[in-house]
């Protein structure tokens, strides 16, 4: 009975030393989130505000779901859109806050520059917002993931399906910066890879508010369709002034990247019909739906995906640090790609060794006022795009981590 009685206690106390020995692995015991988005600018809307909300839904069910040993804290900042004020609020949290991943970051210059301080700091960062393709390819790294969408999969939806409904020649509204530029890239090959022809382009500042220039010319072109290679408030202007120029209807419209909250605030009036492609909506099931009216609860607007996405990423990177037992980057990073993911964003999600995190997209078109039957009710699901099927394959994949 002594023997036993010592037997247990000599466990107990293994099991004290290594819980204490796994605690001590997250640093002062606090795994500390920051999220770096655009808080008042082109894009505040289908990011900021909401995306931080997200995040604090993401902690608040996962210390909910794991009760964990560790404290979970959230800080945020605004980064303008501007990649100097991106880098040095990621340099100061990674130094001197003990923030152990920058997250969401939208805008691809924001977050192309957040991802090497990251790099050089060994922390994580998990990208919802931004667009651009070299992030996963040219310029990925091994604590980067890529989570909600690309520009290669909008092209890969939206451009695909409109050249073959017979929008066969283009011209390019596009923004002048990387995101713009990889969106244009990518949306042009599968134009031509379609049988279709690009007749030309034009690249606006960013951000602009004066399209009228720009309109015109892709007016002279006689293009079918006027690609917008840009997002946020830079679509949104861009489809008002055409309309007021007269460019449309004669000529068609596609955004290459749509938000709900772009369908919002210009109405299905003005937007009715047009194709987009999205990696989440909020009506697509019973999962999407119960999140989203949560998030619209305190929010009073329903989820872009840019949000949706950055809830996935947060809550898939906490339960990362559950599993492992420490805030390492290598370590979480690890366990967060050897983990499916199985949430009401990320259907049939993974994470790749490029730091893509691939899941099924839909290519959705805009309802009509008529068919619109209760608010924020603006989809058609036209079809969903496998997550195999939606994203660059690793076989053309420029990433140094790939093998080949």
């Amino acid at each position: 009975m002594q023997m036993k009685k010592l037997t247990t206690l000599a466990c107990a106390a293994a099991f004290a030393m290594l819980s204490g020995a796994a605690s001590a692995q997250i640093s002062g015991n606090t795994v500390k989130i920051g999220v770096l988005t655009d808080m008042s600018g082109t894009y505040s809307d289908l990011a900021g505000a909401g995306a931080v909300l997200a995040t604090q839904m993401a902690i608040e069910d996962f210390i909910a779901e794991a009760k964990p040993a560790f404290k979970v804290e959230m800080v945020s900042a605004d980064h303008q859109n501007k990649a100097d004020i991106a880098s040095n609020k990621a340099r100061e949290w990674f130094e001197r806050e003990g923030v152990d991943t920058a997250t969401e970051l939208v805008t691809t210059s924001t977050a192309l520059a957040v991802m090497k301080i990251a790099k050089e700091m060994n922390r994580v960062a998990l990208m919802s917002g931004p667009a651009s393709t070299p992030i996963t390819n040219e310029q990925c790294n091994d604590v980067t993931v890529h989570y909600t969408y690309d520009t290669y999969a909008l092209a890969n939806g939206t451009a695909k399906a409109v050249t073959q409904q017979g929008g066969n020649t283009w011209f390019f509204l596009t923004a002048d910066y990387a995101f713009g530029q990889a969106l244009e890239k990518d949306s042009s090959a599968v134009v031509t890879a379609n049988g279709g022809k690009v007749l030309g382009s034009v690249r606006h500042p960013f951000p602009a508010s004066d399209f009228s220039s720009f309109l015109l010319q892709a007016q002279a072109s006689g293009a079918k369709i006027i690609g917008l290679a840009n997002a946020g408030a830079d679509t949104t202007n861009a489809i008002k002034q055409a309309a007021e120029f007269g460019v449309t209807p004669k000529q068609s419209l596609a955004g290459l990247l749509m938000f709900i909250s772009d369908v919002h605030s210009l109405g299905l009036q003005a937007t009715q019909g047009m194709y987009l492609t999205t990696g989440f909506y909020w009506d697509l099931d019973d999962q999407t739906r119960a999140w989203s009216k949560r998030f619209f609860e305190k929010q009073k607007r329903m989820p872009t995906m840019v949000q949706a996405g950055q809830y996935s990423s947060v809550l898939h990177y906490l339960r990362a640090v559950q599993a492992t037992g420490t805030d390492e980057a290598g370590k979480v990073m690890a366990q967060m790609k050897a983990t499916p993911i199985k949430d009401f964003f990320g259907k049939n999600g993974r994470i790749r060794e490029d730091g893509r995190m691939v899941h099924d997209m839909y290519l959705a078109q805009v309802k009509t006022p008529a068919e619109s039957k209760y608010p924020w009710d603006y989809y058609h699901i036209r079809q969903t795009i496998p997550a195999e099927e939606a994203f660059q394959p690793l076989a053309q994949s420029k990433c140094p981590l790939v093998k080949k």
